[in-house]
């Protein structure tokens, strides 16, 4: 697609929207992605929504052995040419670690996406987002909730044989897991934040 001006943008060409579009298109709203070829505009966050998001990225970067693994936020991942997702949280490879003006991640460098669901996003992070991360062959998806002010996750590996993701367990108050890496969350920490 050839750079248009800014009032352009939301006409999205006959055959969709690609992954290398979301770097070309002029004034495009931060956060936008790209899901099966339509652009998705992200609402603005609600205060729950930004505590989870500091906790869960703070706890994932103690836990995580540096020099396995790198975590990230605000990086869409392009898992084709018409899906580019903005996870709100991700695990990468540390070798996959790309320079400073890098916008993406490829798909096969990410051990862990991370969604936290608002209200706008709820079919996107309980359907289509699973499904897109799962045949890109991402290895574990949690899709984290507000229930009562209280942060609940819900974790997932990927079935390679199918790929699909299968529940591994929901969590109330603490994550704990052996893999990708030995992780130890206190989901009650979110009241300090």
């Amino acid at each position: 697609m050839s750079a248009e001006s800014a009032f352009q943008w939301h006409r999205p060409p006959a055959e969709g929207f690609t992954a290398d579009d979301l770097d070309r298109i002029p004034d495009l709203p931060s956060h936008a992605e790209l899901i099966d070829g339509s652009l998705i505009l992200v609402s603005s966050q609600k205060r729950f929504h930004m505590r989870v998001l500091r906790l869960l990225e703070n706890a994932l970067i103690s836990c995580a052995p540096r020099d396995r693994f790198r975590v990230s936020r605000e990086m869409s991942v392009v898992l084709g040419p018409k899906q580019r997702p903005e996870p709100d949280l991700i695990v990468i490879h540390a070798d996959a670690e790309v320079d400073d003006d890098a916008t993406w991640y490829p798909a096969e460098a990410v051990v862990l996406a991370v969604e936290v669901m608002s209200p706008e996003s709820e079919i996107r992070d309980r359907k289509r987002k699973p499904e897109l991360y799962a045949e890109a062959g991402i290895p574990y998806f949690w899709r984290v909730e507000n229930r009562e002010g209280k942060a609940v996750v819900y974790a997932y590996e990927l079935d390679p044989a199918v790929r699909a993701y299968t529940p591994l367990t929901i969590f109330r108050g603490r994550v704990q897991l052996p893999d990708p890496f030995v992780i130890d969350i206190d989901l009650t920490e979110i009241e300090r934040m």
